[in-house]
């Protein structure tokens, strides 16, 4: 289960640095120096096509040759900035975790590391094991004789990480921001989400929900069910009346609909007839906690009635279907090629799979994240992109400051609000300061299936083991080698990996406008996210109050709802249109991210005037920068899948739709009536 709250700059998740009560305070921002004596412009113009007009179509004009000449590598769903530049961090992961393995003199966590890559690599071990490695986990399932036995069922699915009808995680108190808190959140989907299962009217959903059922059937079958087709279809007419409970996308969005604290005596009365003692004392969560936030009660309160009408048979089907559906990557081939074949295949469009290297870098990292990240910094992350990366955030920062105190359409009482949050901002950048400790994580270089359920229980002590203790504020939510960033509202954090902070995002050797464009518009972006329709309700201190008038709230809206109407008229796809309420947090966040890296980028230039480089202005090469970063192209299902999961706009939306409300982008390439790319400034969204 994965947590909402987190805001992050791409698909789907915490050492202060820089605090942003120190950073905003100064009158005069900090100046970035370039690296090199004669800089370049950063802007890819090889990629540039000059029959499409910047007016008209920025993403276009800027990566329309990449556009017609790129393929999206055969085991890629989609291909550009992002994922270009992690396929690149690859082979330096692989040979930290190769070089952890052949280094004897490592130490306990290098060995770590190279065990868990080797368990993954040694494919005639998996090959010879088949299916047992799961045998005692199924033999769980096949041993529940009555459904009283669910609650303890689930908990321990939810230790193991394997999909069930709910499950919790833990984070701080949306209203006490000093207490963590264990919040019940619906699950049990075996697709990416309910329309899959619901959209009937939809042929290509419709499709793949044929063909769900069918891999859940041959899955099934390899198990040694004699009545695999038979099975699988009861387990996706379960999954069917599950996803009817579920709360939309949209509705998961509201932090307040989603914040219901119920003592732990009185669950029975939101869920009745389950035995939810049974369930918080497997769970482990009975004793360390009195109360826990309930995010949807009326799909808790749907489930225990679905769990009573449905038969003990199908139950247990269902439970045994999604084990081994979870540990079908660490078994033999035809699990690990069935897997595929749906969940990379069917769902996103991707004909071959990842090298099997490829694919042990990812199991380890995610079993050992921060201990290869200790290592990846190490020998990647040089001192100075990290002092450049803090000069441009005290520039975001005091261009936010700034921004606030001229805002037309919030009122006094409420800009002091917001500028009380924004001094509390905490900026974290690189690495953390504190390493995670992997010492009570056993390894072993011949059991991976055990590896993994060792390091999924690991990881759900951790979490449990917070209940009672204070923050920890010095935890990170990705680790250096991620490729993306976060806001977390509860932290009132920013945080950005060393991964991201590298071309085409941060390049050291580039003029500062692109810089501004690009990695400028991410951190405004994140900060932003303190600002949005859900980042707005939480106060500096992390916790859900409303600190706006009632005037404020009524203009806010009314912007937020332009917002929405603009990107719901973007179709990537025919019969598919972006949802503006979905993706109307991130399209905050990209329209007013940019808006202030580019005042942040003007305040850079204390009065100066920017170089012409490459025949661009500094403005110019600004928005370029920006446009550049969301070069991408996506494999149809895969695009599908964006568009019903994912709070993110489609890339050419993310820079085209940005670019039509920023009055800069106007004036730095003559943008005039009649141009595609034109909005009537009264239709233009203009908010931070």
């Amino acid at each position: 289960m994965k947590r909402h709250l987190v805001s992050a700059l791409m698909l789907s998740l915490i050492a202060g640095l820089a605090g942003a009560a120190d950073t905003a305070k100064s009158a005069a921002p900090a100046s970035s120096k370039v690296a090199s004596k004669k800089p370049v412009s950063g802007v890819a113009t090889e990629y540039i096509d000059s029959t499409v007009r910047a007016q008209d179509d920025l993403f276009t004009h800027m990566n329309g040759k990449w556009l017609a000449s790129t393929e999206i590598p055969a085991d890629k769903s989609s291909w550009g900035a992002f994922a270009k530049l992690r396929d690149d961090i690859q082979p330096q992961l692989r040979a930290i975790i190769e070089g952890a393995a052949a280094n004897k003199a490592g130490g306990p966590e290098a060995q770590r590391i190279g065990d868990f890559y080797a368990s993954f690599m040694d494919e005639a071990k998996l090959e010879q094991l088949g299916l047992t490695p799961l045998n005692a986990e199924l033999a769980k399932v096949a041993a529940i004789s009555d459904k009283k036995q669910l609650p303890q069922l689930i908990a321990h699915f939810n230790q193991i990480g394997v999909t069930a009808p709910y499950g919790y995680v833990i984070h701080q108190d949306n209203k006490d921001s000093t207490k963590y808190v264990a919040d019940l959140q619906q699950d049990g989907l075996g697709m990416p989400d309910r329309d899959y299962y619901l959209k009937a009217d939809d042929a290509k959903l419709a499709d793949i929900l044929a063909k769900y059922e069918l891999h859940v059937g041959k899955m099934l079958t390899m198990a040694g069910d004699a009545h695999g087709a038979v099975t699988a279809h009861a387990i996706v007419e379960f999954e069917k009346e599950l996803a009817k409970l579920q709360w939309t996308k949209v509705e998961l969005r509201d932090p307040v609909k989603g914040y219901n604290k119920v003592d732990i005596a009185k669950l029975g009365e939101v869920a009745p007839g389950y035995d939810w003692n049974a369930y918080l004392t497997d769970a482990g969560v009975q004793g360390k906690a009195s109360y826990v936030i309930v995010g949807q009660p009326t799909y808790l309160k749907g489930l225990t009635a679905l769990l009573d009408k449905t038969p003990l048979d199908t139950l247990k089907a269902y439970f045994q279907w999604h084990l081994i559906s979870s540990f079908a990557p660490y078994l033999s081939k035809a699990y690990v090629d069935e897997n595929f074949a749906f969940y990379s295949a069917v769902l996103s469009g991707v004909s071959e799979q990842r090298p099997r290297w490829k694919r042990g870098v990812s199991v380890t990292e995610g079993a050992l994240g921060e201990a290869v990240g200790k290592l990846y910094v190490q020998e990647q992350f040089p001192a100075e992109r990290k002092k450049r990366m803090e000069d441009l955030v005290k520039n975001l920062l005091a261009a936010y400051k700034s921004s606030i105190d001229k805002l037309d359409w919030m009122g006094p009482e409420t800009k002091k609000q917001a500028q009380a949050k924004l001094a509390k901002f905490t900026t974290k950048i690189g690495y953390p300061n504190k390493w995670r400790d992997y010492t009570a994580l056993q390894i072993s270089k011949d059991d991976l299936v055990g590896n993994v359920l060792r390091s999924r229980q690991f990881d759900y002590n951790k979490e449990l083991n917070k209940l009672g203790k204070p923050i920890d504020r010095d935890e990170w939510g990705m680790t250096p080698q991620t490729v993306n960033a976060y806001y977390n509202p509860e932290m009132n954090e920013i945080v950005f990996p060393a991964a991201i902070l590298q071309p085409p995002f941060f390049n050291a050797d580039a003029d500062d406008a692109v810089n501004y464009g690009a990695i400028g518009g991410v951190i405004g972006h994140e900060i932003s996210h303190g600002f949005d329709d859900q980042g707005a309700q939480y106060d500096g201190d992390g916790n859900l109050r409303d600190w706006w008038t009632a005037d404020d709230h009524k203009n806010f809206a009314a912007k937020t709802k332009m917002l929405v109407e603009q990107y719901n008229q973007f179709s990537p796809l025919p019969g598919y249109h972006v949802n503006g309420e979905l993706t109307l947090g991130e399209n905050i966040a990209d329209n007013s991210g940019v808006a202030i890296a580019y005042k942040a980028y003007k305040l850079s230039l204390h009065g100066k005037q920017a170089p012409v480089i490459d025949g661009l202005t500094g403005d110019q090469r600004f928005y370029m920068g920006f446009a550049q970063v969301w070069r991408v192209k996506m494999r149809e299902a895969a695009q599908i899948q964006q568009i019903k999961t994912d709070p993110h706009s489609p890339g050419q939306f993310r820079a085209n739709g940005t670019m039509r409300n920023q009055p800069g982008f106007y004036d730095a390439f003559g943008i005039k009536p009649g141009d595609k790319m034109y909005l009537p400034p009264a239709e233009r969204v203009l908010m931070w």
